[in-house]
């Protein structure tokens, strides 16, 4: 990709005035002040099961139909039909007020056969709720171990994840017509929410719009068309006014998605110099009541490998994939078993990584996170460090795919007056998107940072009426996105040179925009400044479309971590001191938000590591921390220093970078707390009970 003056730049989001002023207006903002027709809007409810598993003998809505308020009412689901999961969606209503729906929720009747139930991963492996084993070998597979000279196994854990995006799921819906509905959604997906619902409204997708400007969080429970959506179009439809269907936090805890656990029993066997010889993983996980638990091979050189994996049913919300889904709990469990293989062998965790990763660049990012973090300084071998607050170094690596693809279609114009509008139907997820956007169309016209940031630069995103985009998961945003913007702006460019060269008398292959100015190459002195450029124009202005330009996107990433902590032996409290960051993405396009990405990945992974997990209840079936007073998030008492340091490759083209700055975090925070204690914690969350529980100084 060429130098520009505005990639790679330190480039505040376009969109920050309107979110730190409160005029961002996120779905769950949306009312008839933002949008008139809205005027009249009604509130949706949906009942849910409060019963894990049952057969629905008999469901009673006519006495909400009478409530004060209450305008629509609809049963979900008929009598015989077996709901699978506690919070699984029964019947909806739709009223004048919120409390007036709530109120018509509980004056329906329902009547429940209870079924048996299981919610215990263990409780439902060793039930046979289990489907068949799923196999991967290489080489010789677990024949391979009687090459090594030197084996270690261990079992590892990880709990159920839940999203936790800080808006909560949820949809606007509007009839404009008899057969034109409007909906604003929180999605990291437009146009597949489009063309979902109007498949299940029977209606042509043009008729269908779907608005998301500001969405906040989604983590990957958000990458489809979700219940509530379709729920809000029919109470709409029936009512005869809009519907406003935003979930409570207890129900996007129950019933949209959630990261499955593992179980995993790994060996690993190497030679007595440190080269891996074969490598061997058991797994078993819960998506709940779908699959989606197994786990992704280690990014290591394994010669012979073996990995078999289960998927265990329960009685619980299914599975959605959540930022680098399965990654990190992969990465826990190698990384774990690869600094006890180290402990064993007596040697330095990063040196016998480095020599089996076949990854020239995370050999090169293991080397630059080592000196950041002060490995050869402060790393010193398991149990030599003693007193009551003890402090350890850990690492761990990831790797990501990232790449983008074709999908995209942009518009760039350009103005007589020289503002410029692009408008394309991407998402804003919270990641950047809507900034990227703006640099790829500053890159391919030539303009500069401050052009950008003024009013004479405008990007339109958010809308299906908008240029067609893919969805926002994958990390592929980026590389799909930037290239389709780039080839509208290169294009625009190339129009309004033709009358730039008219105008100087030379040939507009000749001509180069940069920094505000077209010119000519040959003699840079002949020029035209932007403004002057633009008033050429013959028309008010002049308009491109663009799409997916191959060669500038690329695939493949990867990444370290390392992390220093502390624990305090007597209570068992595990305080992150600092991480230290490395990571590759090819072409950095804006660097304050790449290092945004990087640092809120950390941040849930420090989560992940220490404070996170679903708890049920195994008698009831009911999830009992099913808010955020009791399920545990990083909050700023928690972060620590985090070093940011991104590999700029521009010659790989662009390459996503959400998800992988998630994937090593815990593995590296666990292995750092194991190098302070001198025992190991295997299982997440790393909570003060269980270094207790390690060190001896409270009943296993």
């Amino acid at each position: 990709m060429a130098a520009t003056q505005v990639r790679g730049q330190r480039i505040p989001r376009l969109d920050a005035p309107a979110k730190v002023t409160g005029r961002a207006k996120y779905t769950y903002d949306v009312d008839q002040t933002s949008d008139p027709r809205l005027k009249g809007m009604l509130y949706g409810a949906i009942l849910r099961s409060r019963l894990p598993r049952a057969r629905i003998r008999r469901i009673d809505t006519s006495k909400a139909e009478k409530m004060p308020g209450v305008r629509a009412v609809m049963s979900l689901v008929g009598e015989g039909a077996e709901v699978q999961y506690a919070g699984e969606a029964l019947a909806a209503v739709a009223a004048e007020t919120w409390e007036q729906a709530k109120d018509a929720l509980s004056a329906i009747e329902v009547e429940y056969e209870p079924l048996p139930f299981e919610v215990d991963t263990d409780r439902a492996y060793e039930k046979g709720l289990r489907s068949s084993p799923r196999v991967e070998r290489r080489g010789r597979g677990e024949d391979g171990f009687d090459e090594a000279d030197v084996v270690v196994e261990a079992t590892y854990r990880t709990p159920v994840q839940i999203h936790t995006p800080l808006e909560t799921h949820g949809s606007v819906v509007v009839w404009t017509g008899p057969s034109q509905v409007v909906v604003y959604d929180s999605t990291q997906v437009l146009f597949s929410v489009r063309d979902s619902l109007a498949r299940e409204l029977n209606l042509p997708p043009e008729n269908v719009q779907v608005i998301c400007e500001y969405m906040g969080g989604g983590f990957g429970s958000k990458l489809w068309m979700q219940h509530y959506t379709p729920i809000a179009a029919r109470l709409s439809r029936k009512a005869g006014a809009p519907v406003k269907l935003m979930l409570s936090r207890e129900e996007d805890f129950l019933a949209t998605g959630n990261n499955p656990d593992a179980v995993q029993t790994i060996r690993i066997g190497a030679k007595k110099d440190g080269t891996f010889v074969a490598f061997s993983r058991r797994s078993y996980g819960t998506g709940g009541v779908g699959g989606g638990a197994d786990l992704p091979a280690p990014v290591y050189r394994f010669p012979h490998l073996y990995l078999e994996h289960v998927d265990v049913t329960t009685n619980a919300g299914p599975a959605a994939p959540l930022r680098a889904p399965k990654w990190p709990q992969a990465a826990f469990g190698v990384d774990s078993a690869i600094d006890e293989l180290a402990a064993k062998l007596g040697m330095d965790p990063v040196e016998l990584r480095i020599k089996n990763d076949p990854s020239e660049i995370r050999r090169k990012e293991w080397q630059i996170g080592a000196e950041r973090i002060g490995w050869k300084e402060k790393w010193r071998p398991w149990g030599s460090h003693k007193g009551v607050l003890r402090r350890g170094l850990g690492c761990g690596a990831s790797a990501w795919g990232g790449g983008g693809g074709p999908g995209s279609v942009a518009e760039v114009e350009i103005f007589r007056d020289g503002s410029v509008v692009v408008r394309l139907g991407t998402q804003d997820i919270g990641t950047g998107t809507k900034t990227v956007v703006g640099i790829a169309a500053a890159d391919g016209l030539g303009l500069t940072p401050e052009f950008l940031r003024s009013d004479q630069f405008r990007v339109y995103i958010g809308d299906t009426r908008l240029g067609r985009s893919g969805g926002s998961g994958g990390s592929t945003t980026a590389a799909s996105v930037y290239p389709a913007v780039y080839d509208a702006a290169d294009k625009a460019l190339a129009r309004l040179k033709e009358f730039v060269a008219k105008k100087l008398g030379v040939p507009a292959d000749r001509l180069v925009s940069q920094g505000g100015r077209i010119f000519d190459k040959q003699n840079p002195t002949k020029g035209l400044t932007w403004g002057e450029a633009t008033r050429l124009l013959p028309t008010e202005a002049i308009s491109q479309r663009g799409e997916w330009r191959p060669g500038m996107t690329g695939s493949g990433v990867a990444g370290c971590q390392f992390a220093e902590v502390e624990v305090d032996t007597e209570t068992g409290i595990v305080r992150v001191v600092k991480v230290v960051a490395v990571h590759d993405c090819g072409a950095v396009i804006n660097r304050l938000t790449a290092e945004s990405q990087v640092i809120g990945g950390v941040t849930q992974g420090i989560s992940f590591a220490l404070l996170e997990g679903r708890l049920m209840d195994w008698q009831t079936g009911l999830m009992i921390n099913a808010d955020l007073e009791n399920y545990k998030l990083a909050g700023a008492f928690e972060v620590p220093e985090i070093d940011v340091v991104l590999l700029d490759m521009p010659e790989r083209g662009v390459i996503g970078l959400g998800e992988p700055p998630i994937i090593p975090t815990a593995a590296a925070i666990a292995n750092a707390v194991a190098n302070a204690l001198g025992v190991r914690v295997r299982e997440l969350p790393i909570t003060p009970d269980k270094v207790l529980k390690a060190l001896g100084k409270v009943p296993s």
